[in-house]
């Protein structure tokens, strides 16, 4: 039997079930639990196409070192419109990783940034997206603050800055 549906982690702004969820990326897409990635750090250091940094989950080697997420199933069918959104092949690439959840070691497919740029800061927007994921996934309260506590800038186009600001207005209804 072929499968419909694939497993993936989010760790950034896409943990926001509303924001995964938009057409232009995943509608299917449904929450199936959290966890963790060992050896790897959050950061806000991918090079976006808008000038601001969005989030890798960047290679360590630490086992110390964490990055909570989301696991969401998602059918097939919106693979490719999640990749475009993604930017697969330019900004980030496909990976599988191993997240632990408590239960049990699930490999995963996520993305992981391609080109980076050290000392990128996220748009505020981008950041509270992805608190507002955290949040909302009950992901651990000390990664929430201090995902909270990461310097932002302002997004210096307020059409786009609008645009995100509703998502996220919609997303607390």
């Amino acid at each position: 039997m072929t499968p419909t549906t694939y497993q993936y982690f989010a760790y950034g702004s896409n943990m926001l079930t509303r924001r995964l969820t938009a057409a232009d990326r995943a509608p299917s897409a449904r929450p199936i639990g959290i966890g963790y990635v060992e050896g790897r750090r959050l950061t806000f250091d991918k090079a976006s196409e808008d000038g601001s940094g969005k989030c890798d989950a960047e290679a360590t080697g630490k086992p110390t070192d964490r990055v909570y997420g989301v696991m969401f199933e998602i059918a097939l069918t919106d693979k490719a419109a999640l990749d475009r959104a993604e930017s697969l092949g330019t900004g980030y690439r496909e990976e599988y990783v191993e997240v632990v959840t408590g239960a049990e070691n699930l490999k995963i497919q996520t993305y992981i940034a391609i080109k980076k740029k050290p000392g990128l800061r996220p748009y505020h927007w981008y950041k509270v997206i992805t608190v507002a994921g955290a949040v909302e996934h009950g992901l651990p309260s000390d990664y929430v603050e201090w995902l909270r506590a990461i310097e932002s800038v302002e997004d210096p186009i307020a059409e786009r800055r609008a645009k995100h600001e509703a998502l996220l207005a919609a997303a607390s209804q």
